[in-house]
């Protein structure tokens, strides 16, 4: 774990094992002597490994003894987030069993929101594109059948779908800062048991594959709220469950999620990279709504590196296979590729090359096209930044107004940062309509997430 980096792992573990802080600093002692070492530890050291420190010597090796005890199990470094240090919880596990236990901690942790400190940061470097090259290469889990307490059922199956579908909508609606202790606490409570459960291999590539759902959803949840290194570990864990199920398509859709949040994060080449790969490793299974994302979503990371030439090589394909979409035949999680999104997407995109015009054009046929509140706040947000460099801003500043009563009720920092953003443009213009605009999103603002 990198220092400044909470150890939600381990903080898990300690919960699910009953013991206290200076309980398992008093047992970690104890272990201690029988192995000749003269340890002193209180609950400060072990309120120091929560917050990130790694301890020294032979200690991690007996925290995993004193806590695969207490558990009965069998517990090792990985699983205390001491395996790999400063790679944080983001490796994935090197069986799918052990991945279960990791993932289970962490959404136990989240469910609990503990005060360890700062946040989890995102990962880069190799700990960011592993998760990736895992995803798209063998070896594959040639058997996901599971030996545990119960016999998962389709039925069971069926309600992780249905929460899915609940939870997206829910998101729509209201934002993420509100669904996402209700996806976490569903995670927690109803699908870290069915995972360790019993089940076929059949059955298991189902479950994974309606559990990886629920846990995409979890991670774009913490996109909206700001909690980007906690969303990219949700989406690293939504990635390992694609694999075991072995649905391609699926695996494609959440490196959809990763590339989208590259382009926030203004990692460019990341994005075009795992876009690319996604392109690459689900052909043949990617539905032509997720390709049509993933070229769009590439088209706007060439725009910001300057490559006009590979943005709008990216938006033909894009428009391409927005035209071979078919309603009804397309995977749930694919159902925010609605008319319209991709018109939006190429609008950025022209706009971060500077064509005014095709961005307008596009801008304006997404906003004609009918949508949810949360993708109309987005098209309108883009439509308002396009009138303004086009020196319109009495006619933006209705667009704004409309963006802004479109917003209300949803408790989104994504949105909350298009609020800003298009305030600061509206205020700069210096036009009394775009100024009694600008009055009406701080009256947005004044409300606290």
């Amino acid at each position: 774990m990198g220092a400044t980096e909470p150890n939600v792992l381990l903080a898990a573990l300690i919960e699910e094992a009953g013991v206290s802080r200076a309980g398992l600093a008093a047992h970690i002692n104890r272990a201690g002597r029988a192995r000749g070492l003269r340890l002193r530890y209180e609950h400060t050291a072990v309120a120091r490994w929560l917050k990130g420190q790694r301890p020294r010597g032979q200690v991690p090796d007996l925290i995993c003894e004193v806590l695969g005890t207490r558990l009965s199990r069998s517990v090792v470094l990985d699983d205390i987030g001491m395996g790999n240090p400063g790679s944080g919880t983001a490796v994935p596990a090197s069986s799918l069993g052990g991945f279960v236990e990791r993932a289970t901690a962490l959404w136990r942790s989240d469910d609990a929101q503990r005060p360890l400190g700062p946040v989890p940061a995102t990962v880069t470097g190799t700990a960011a594109v592993m998760p990736v090259w895992e995803w798209e290469n063998p070896p594959e889990d040639l058997d996901v059948s599971r030996g545990g307490p119960g016999r998962v059922s389709t039925a069971d199956i069926v309600t992780l779908r249905a929460a899915r579908a609940h939870y997206e909508l829910m998101y729509r609606r209201a934002g993420g800062i509100a669904t996402r202790s209700r996806v976490v606490g569903f995670l927690n409570a109803e699908t870290a048991p069915l995972l360790r459960g019993g089940y076929s291999d059949a059955t298991g590539r189902r479950l994974h594959r309606a559990a990886g759902g629920l846990v995409a959803v979890a991670g774009i949840c913490a996109y909206d709220s700001d909690a980007h290194g906690l969303a990219q570990r949700y989406f690293h864990q939504a990635l390992r469950l694609a694999k075991a199920s072995g649905d391609r398509g699926f695996g494609g859709y959440v490196i959809a999620l990763l590339v989208n949040q590259s382009l926030l994060l203004a990692d460019y080449r990341q994005s075009v990279a795992f876009a690319q790969a996604a392109l690459r490793a689900a052909k043949g299974h990617i539905s032509p709504a997720l390709a049509a994302d993933l070229y769009a979503m590439q088209a706007k990371a060439y725009a910001r590196l300057g490559d006009a030439g590979g943005a709008r090589e990216c938006i033909r394909r894009a428009e391409a296979e927005a035209a071979r979409i078919t309603p009804g035949l397309e995977p749930d999680e694919t159902g925010y590729v609605q008319p319209g999104l991709v018109d939006v997407q190429v609008a950025e995109a022209l706009l971060g090359i500077g064509d005014l015009p095709g961005a307008r054009e596009h801008a304006a046929n997404a906003v004609r096209t009918p949508a949810h509140d949360r993708g109309r706040v987005h098209r309108l947000a883009i439509l308002t930044h396009v009138e303004l460099r086009q020196g319109e801003a009495d006619r933006a500043a209705v667009t704004a107004v409309e963006m802004a009563e479109r917003a209300r009720g949803m408790e989104s920092r994504r949105l909350r940062d298009r609020l800003c953003a298009v305030r600061e443009e509206l205020i700069a213009s210096g036009c009394a309509e775009a100024g009694r605009a600008a009055e009406l999103i701080d009256g947005a603002l004044r409300v606290p997430l």
